[in-house]
């Protein structure tokens, strides 16, 4: 069960609740600039959530025509030549309404947009739109700016700008969702922020840049063109949404095989059900905790995942799979069997070497494989009681002069503050 939301994400909504709502209000009494032109923004953001889908894991826009529909209206500055007056608060009135519009449906079958995202949206169109509009309209202070050479440069700062919004209320949101409610109090430490940004600005190169792009070239080509660009030019941006989605697709289905062939260890009865599983997700955690991010994350998720597999060329299997306890040699022959297996499985390099190096002293170990067999050990030695996990804990911090990495088990230990020192839970 997900914690409540906690203080950050409400600080979130609440901020784009107050934008909303000034928006339209403002909207409601003096009335819609140019109707024609919001009406046609409006349904295309509309339309845009109509075609949102359930996020795939990794996707980070499952609406990306609504997204850049919303940013073409906060960037537009003339329609078919003719200057548009529309503003900041009209641009929040009519991404606000078309979204909800849009999520109607979605929300009525039970699958609609997040309260933080829509937020998100409000909040960074509203930073676009402030950037933006003073550029346009008849004796706009700067006016000067919105034409010439430094209105293509002006054009793209507001979108880097814009995008880096965006990433960092993202990373605040997944931040402040990760630290459970009163985890300062008992002395969790927050997931770093670090990592998480970086992860954000990584995946803006993917759909972040095409909806960045689609929607400037949505608004300038409506400054020449008229309202027939919109609809043309929002074409490229559906093909790389799809093309996007079945990538998203692949690498799903290429994960999910990887856990099936690492649960082959627990089919066979070599190490305990869920073993895997739950090293990989705490090796996860502990890995963003050390600043791990991007491919860094996948290659450790990978190699804890499989890490056991080498236990199959075992005749007899070790009690409850706890290699842990095994002498270093035959831990070492283990892992070396394990690597060999992996590399005839297809992934990356870099996973086997993980797999094959994880018994070997932590000095001579890379970071991925210091943290898979910290938290191996950890999963191995707890019991049935949050005192065999402090134990656990314990033990791993007495074997730091030689088996383990000190950062390594601190992290591990900041991470289990935060979600609670329970027990190890059945997969």
């Amino acid at each position: 069960m997900k914690p409540p939301a906690p203080g950050t994400v409400t600080a979130v909504n609440g901020a784009a609740a107050v934008l909303a709502a000034a928006g339209l209000g403002w909207t409601g009494r003096h009335g819609v600039a140019e109707p024609v032109v919001a009406l046609v923004f409006g349904l295309m953001i509309a339309v845009g959530e109509l075609a949102r889908r359930r996020a795939l894991p990794g996707e980070r826009e499952p609406a990306p025509l609504g997204a850049a529909s919303a940013l073409a209206y906060a960037l537009l500055g003339a329609n078919a030549g003719e200057a548009t007056s529309h503003g900041v608060p009209q641009t929040v009135a009519v991404v606000t309404a078309g979204t909800l519009a849009g999520a109607v449906p979605h929300i009525a079958r039970g699958r609609g947009p997040a309260p933080d995202q829509v937020a998100r949206r409000v909040i960074t169109v509203t930073f676009a739109a402030v950037c933006v509009q003073p550029l346009h309209g008849p004796g706009a202070p700067a006016e000067r700016l919105a034409t010439g050479p430094g209105h293509v440069l002006a054009m793209l700062l507001v979108l880097v700008l814009t995008a880096l919004c965006d990433a960092v209320l993202a990373s605040l949101v997944v931040r402040s969702r990760t630290l459970p409610r009163g985890a300062e109090r008992t002395g969790g430490a927050p997931v770093p922020f670090g990592p998480l940004l970086r992860d954000e600005l990584r995946s803006l190169p993917g759909i972040g840049s095409a909806v960045c792009a689609t929607g400037a070239v949505m608004a300038l080509g409506t400054a020449v063109a008229g309202l027939w660009a919109p609809p043309v030019f929002c074409l490229p941006l559906l093909l790389t949404q799809l093309s996007l989605r079945r990538f998203a697709a692949v690498r799903t289905t290429y994960r999910q095989t990887i856990a099936s062939l690492a649960r082959a260890t627990e089919i066979a009865g070599y190490t305990p059900q869920g073993h895997a599983r739950r090293v990989a997700a705490l090796s996860a955690l502990v890995g963003r905790e050390m600043g791990l991010s991007g491919p860094d994350l996948t290659v450790l998720e990978y190699a804890a995942l499989m890490h056991d597999i080498g236990q199959l060329s075992l005749v007899d299997p070790v009690p409850d799979g706890a290699t842990a306890l095994l002498p270093a040699h035959e831990q070492r022959r283990i892992a070396l069997l394990g690597g060999a297996v992996v590399r005839q499985t297809g992934v990356p390099p870099a996973v086997a070497v993980v797999v094959e190096r994880q018994a070997d002293p932590y000095r001579e170990q890379p970071l991925p494989a210091r943290i898979v067999r910290a938290v191996n050990a950890y999963d191995d030695l707890t019991g049935d009681s949050a005192g065999s996990a402090l134990t656990a804990l314990e033990r791993l911090r007495l074997g730091t002069a030689h088996d383990y990495q000190p950062e390594v088990v601190e992290s591990l230990a900041r991470v289990l503050s935060r979600g609670g020192l329970g027990p190890a839970q059945a997969g």
